[in-house]
């Protein structure tokens, strides 16, 4: 068994054994069992950067689906233990530790914002009133994504010397991003910009992301608890980052109406400024509150798989009806295809973020079933988009966007038919929980890879068309 030398930790889980033994249904064997269990997710929590009181409070919570007392222990203990996550400091670190990381963060947020100011010094400039330009398009992950890695190696105390490999993906993508010969043409007598740019500009930010996880786990990777805690940080950054952009919403509005009360136009300052750099500087923040309070958010995985889960269900199973009942093809253009893909990426997350929010010790049950249901719908989709794919490419030939979204939607094909499996084993009783665990952490890479071979071999494989 585990054990541990934190002495305010041995005081929690010694009040939580004398809750157990203080009832009669429960023996010594099963005390020392569930303690064990316990031990366990501390090992993993503190593992992961945890505190004390943050991994004891995590632990406990988890621990309440495997045995009834544990919940009701967690139910007459959580006020205390929240009070001393959400209020109390943290009496595990220095004081000095949290002011430096807080220096830190926003010294790279800072930087990520100078970042993406630096380019107009050179003559590529953001217009509130153009679109996107295609440099800033192409670059945008790596104004922000070194600077998140540099953190994340100063976070875990990384060897410097030892992580300077990270900065070699960044470099790759710099390369490919900005010295390809991006060619345009025409239709319709209309200039037409690059497909493969496009797809650059689509894919070079999950190839990166990859690297940044890397620097997430600190040399773990092929540890499963730290690539699925890679993933549940990349659902809260993304949640955090949708609720500073909502509030930057606000931010912008209250900023256009002030300057307007004194017949000034904001555009200036908003477009150029204001956006860009707040987005980039969002990325670092947003990462830094997730690590600050991983254990407060990760109790939003359950709560949101278990809202949009029947949610999107409901929209696959009525898409696929809709199509069945008009008898209607799926339209294969870009923006459509890219929206499918995207659509079934949401699955793969909401099933990834299921797992990293459920016991795998606990028994199935009917959410279990509606997952698999998910899944199954999203595969039917996706077949039904290969087929569409397929049809379109015996007509007309391949095009870089037709390539693509066939590997895309190979790639997804394969994760959700045997995913489907797993479920379906599960259900049955035929496979543990686990199993699909690792199935679905271990095929990550699969789609930063697709990503980077996409962003290196098609603008040569299509003459940057």
């Amino acid at each position: 068994m585990t054990t541990f030398v934190d002495q305010p930790l041995e005081e929690q889980i010694a009040q939580w054994r004398a809750y157990l033994n203080r009832r009669q249904a429960v023996h010594g064997p099963d005390v020392e069992e569930l303690e064990g269990h316990l031990r366990d997710q501390l090992v993993a929590l503190t593992d992961a950067g945890l505190a004390g009181d943050e991994a004891f409070l995590v632990a406990v919570k988890r621990m309440g689906s495997l045995d009834a007392l544990s919940r009701e222990f967690a139910r007459a203990h959580s006020e205390r233990l929240w009070k001393q996550l959400v209020m109390a400091p943290d009496v595990e670190k220095p004081a000095t530790r949290g002011r430096s990381e807080i220096v830190v963060v926003l010294a790279l947020a800072v930087a990520a914002a100078v970042a993406v100011k630096v380019p107009t010094l050179f003559g590529f400039r953001l217009s509130p009133d153009q679109e996107l330009p295609p440099f800033y398009a192409r670059n945008a992950s790596l104004f922000v994504f070194p600077l998140l890695t540099l953190y994340f190696v100063w976070k875990r105390g990384s060897d410097g010397i030892r992580s300077l490999w990270l900065a070699l993906p960044f470099a790759a993508g710099a390369v490919f991003a900005n010295v390809y010969p991006w060619g345009t043409g025409l239709v319709d007598n209309a200039p037409k910009g690059s497909d493969t740019e496009v797809l650059t500009i689509l894919h070079l930010p999950i190839a990166l992301w990859l690297a940044v996880g890397f620097a997430y786990v600190r040399g773990r990777w092929f540890d499963d608890g730290g690539r699925m805690n890679f993933v549940r940080f990349s659902g809260e950054l993304a949640i955090y980052y949708v609720l500073i952009a909502l509030g930057g919403g606000v931010l912008t509005a209250f900023t256009f109406m002030m300057f307007s009360a004194i017949d000034m136009n904001a555009e200036w300052f908003v477009g150029p400024w204001l956006i860009p750099c707040g987005a980039a500087g969002a990325v670092i923040i947003g990462s830094w509150l997730v690590e600050a309070k991983q254990s407060v958010i990760e109790n939003m995985a359950p709560v949101l798989t278990r809202l949009f889960t029947p949610l999107f269900t409901i929209l696959l199973l009525a898409f696929l009806a809709t199509m069945v009942w008009t008898g209607s093809p799926i339209n294969v253009k870009r923006e459509v295809l890219i929206g499918f893909d995207l659509l079934l990426a949401v699955v793969v997350g909401l099933v990834l973020y299921a797992a990293s929010a459920r016991d795998p010790l606990a028994p199935p049950d009917f959410f279990d079933a509606l997952q698999l249901m998910l899944v199954v719908s999203a595969l039917v989709v996706d077949g039904v988009a290969l087929a569409a794919i397929a049809a379109r490419i015996s007509e007309f030939g391949f095009t870089p966007n037709r390539v693509a979204a066939l590997g895309e939607n190979l790639i997804l094909l394969v994760n959700l038919a045997w995913t489907a499996w797993l479920y379906a084993s599960f259900l049955r009783h035929r496979a543990s929980f686990a199993a699909l665990e690792r199935w679905q952490i271990a095929y990550l890479p699969v789609y930063a890879i697709w990503a980077a071979l996409v962003v290196v071999m098609f603008p040569p494989l299509f003459g940057y068309r």
